[in-house]
């Protein structure tokens, strides 16, 4: 199935964890140290009996204060804005309707952050979703090299949020920790990104 086919589909665990997963991976720009999420990543894995939205809005603001409400970078970073609204955006109540929402507007601004970010990318560019992007969004799962136009950045963002969605409706609560290793993975990706456009800049 298609990303959006994906988002449509999953359930609430899986959507807070397709929007989980896009905003840890963008946790570079904001800052942040690689286990700033992890008590909200604890959270999805908990099972419902012992959880609820009070442990996830308890969680996401312990997150918002560690991140900070500044420090997104330069002002005019739109990267690092897209990943503070980002952040910004998370329900504090997981009910499907509203993490369905937040999800599909993650796996926007991410795409969006990582085409942003490539150094191949025209950087006189307005910064709008391309046509293209949205609607490989809504195409069959890519394969690398496959994806006609797609930087390899953006083509492995639009590969991790496929494979975090189908994990987690595939394995339900057991695929969260290979959801989580798909998204570090990601992540690691993304900062090394970021420090070499610091470095650029100085």
């Amino acid at each position: 199935m298609s990303l959006v086919e994906l988002i449509a589909q999953a359930d609430e665990r899986g959507l807070a964890a397709s929007g989980l997963a896009c905003l840890d991976r963008c946790v570079p720009l904001l800052g942040g140290d690689d286990e700033v999420l992890r008590p909200l990543w604890g959270s999805l894995a908990e099972d419902s009996a012992h959880s609820s939205d009070g442990d996830w809005a308890e969680r996401l603001e312990q997150a918002r204060g560690a991140l900070g409400e500044g420090d997104a970078g330069d002002a005019g970073d739109e990267a690092a804005l897209l990943a503070r609204r980002m952040l910004i955006a998370a329900p504090a109540a997981r009910s499907a309707a509203e993490v369905r929402q937040w999800a599909d507007a993650c796996s926007v601004a991410s795409l969006q952050i990582h085409r942003l970010l490539d150094p191949a990318e025209d950087a006189a560019s307005d910064g709008s979703l391309p046509e293209a992007l949205d609607s490989v969004r809504a195409g069959a799962n890519p394969v690398p090299g496959s994806v006609e136009g797609m930087s390899p950045l953006v083509a492995g963002e639009l590969r991790r949020q496929i494979t975090v969605l189908e994990l987690v409706a595939g394995h339900g609560r057991a695929g969260l920790r290979q959801a989580l290793e798909v998204s570090t993975e990601g992540r690691r990706v993304l900062r090394a990104v970021v420090s070499r456009r610091a470095r650029g800049r100085v």
